[in-house]
């Protein structure tokens, strides 16, 4: 929430009421009022709020249509900036260790809170629809052929993050390697990298009109009721992502950034809004990366490394989440557990979540690979996705704040051990 994230152009302000009442409100209060009326109006119109959801399919457009490019701008112009390749593998394999060893945690907590809840005891899965999961994930192997792209310029176009990000470090250190004679380019992507985030602030001012529509949709069409059928899930879900986020995350930041844990927290909310109301990392990313900059004071050479990883590595959330659905499972199907079948599901579950695409639900159809270590089989995974798809949006919503904390929280951990992390920034207390 710095000082001039929520501000447009001069230009475009005005100087009368809307300036006033729109503007120079902070944005973080606009989205929360959004969420508000959001959530009445959903509830007063019920299913007919589904006419207003294409304001929210509008919002999460644009900040789809702007990842792709914003990844590779600024990895190569965060790249290009370190001088000193070595720098670039301090912090990659910084980086890559916290989310290893975050997952791991979320995945405990995860198995923790379905011990203790037990949500799968005494559920009938007899009602639910059996719903299709896909094919098992790929191999390690595949998964790692399939991040090199054939084309670059197709991976751009169509998204695909993680070869986006493995040519962007190509091109980074390859103009690190002609220096100086490489420093003209580097410039002009800095320069494209500042445009990007420049769009970023533009998109961010109908943010507000898209978490409204979004929040009316989901409450209209599913309503709080619907927790009513998942209660212990829900629960579970809500209290583990507090754990994973509050004490873990925010534990991160406190022993090992030895950064106080108020202003991480207070200055973030403009990410965990976007998490909340997207459910999708791979849309909140734009959005952390300013907050991580502007906010947090994290340099851009670790911004542009450590965010865009954390979309396909940082699910902490996801793991929290299928590891709390296989508890799930094996209770609702009667399968005893012994150690070493925790031991074995933690693990398939911390891989799962490392591969699991940055989109709405996608972690419910990654729970097949999960399940086959305990014994279960695709038709019992298809009714226990069946009985949980109806009010996955509501707990992704949740799930998805604890990724966004997960990426931040390590970005301000890596700067502060990298020395790349404005202290003064990141303490300042923000100007409403």
């Amino acid at each position: 929430m710095a000082t001039d994230q929520d501000a447009a152009p001069e230009a475009a302000k005005g100087h009368g009421p809307l300036r006033r009442y729109w503007f120079d409100v902070a944005l973080w209060k606009r989205i929360l009022l959004a969420l508000v009326l959001g959530t009445a109006v959903g509830l007063a119109l019920g299913e007919a709020a589904v006419q207003i959801k294409w304001m929210g399919d509008v919002f999460i457009r644009l900040i789809r249509m702007i990842v792709a490019p914003l990844v590779f701008f600024s990895i190569v112009s965060g790249i290009s900036a370190m001088g000193d390749p070595r720098r670039l593998g301090s912090i990659g394999i910084k980086t890559l260790v916290i989310y290893l060893t975050l997952t791991v945690f979320a995945v405990t907590v995860g198995l923790t809170m379905g011990t203790i809840f037990q949500p799968g005891v005494g559920m009938d899965l007899s009602g639910a629809t059996p719903q299709a999961v896909t094919k098992a994930p790929p191999s390690l192997g595949q998964h790692l052929i399939g991040i090199i792209p054939t084309n670059p310029i197709a991976a751009l176009a169509e998204g695909n993050i993680q070869s986006v990000i493995f040519f962007g470090i190509l091109v980074g250190l390859g103009i690190l390697a002609i220096a100086p004679r490489g420093e003209p380019v580097a410039r002009i992507f800095q320069i494209g990298a500042d445009i990007m985030l420049q769009i970023v602030r533009f998109i961010m001012e109908v943010a507000p009109f898209g978490v409204f529509a979004l929040v009316a949709w989901v409450m209209g069409t599913s309503g709080p009721g619907a927790f009513l059928h998942v209660m212990k899930l829900a629960l579970a879900l809500v209290l583990g992502c507090a754990v994973q986020t509050l004490v873990v995350h925010g534990g991160l930041v406190r022993f090992f950034a030895r950064m106080p844990v108020l202003p991480f927290f207070r200055d973030i909310t403009d990410a965990v809004t976007i998490a909340f109301s997207t459910s999708s990392s791979a849309a909140t990313l734009p959005v952390a990366m300013r907050v991580a900059e502007k906010n947090l004071g994290v340099s851009h050479a670790v911004t542009s490394t450590a965010l865009p990883l954390g979309v396909t590595l940082s699910m902490d959330g996801t793991a929290l989440y299928v590891a709390l659905l296989a508890m799930l499972s094996a209770q609702a199907f009667g399968v005893e557990l012994d150690f070493s079948q925790y031991v074995m599901l933690a693990l398939a579950t911390t891989v799962v979540a490392l591969g699991t695409a940055p989109v709405p639900s996608a972690s419910l159809f990654m729970l097949a690979a999960v399940l086959q270590v305990i014994g279960l089989g695709a038709e019992q995974t298809a009714l226990v996705v069946g009985f949980v798809l109806p009010f996955d949006r509501l707990l992704d919503m949740t799930r998805t704040i604890t990724n966004a904390t997960s990426d931040l929280s390590t970005a301000v951990t890596v700067a502060k051990w990298e020395g790349e992390l404005d202290e003064e920034v990141y303490r300042r207390k923000p100007v409403e």
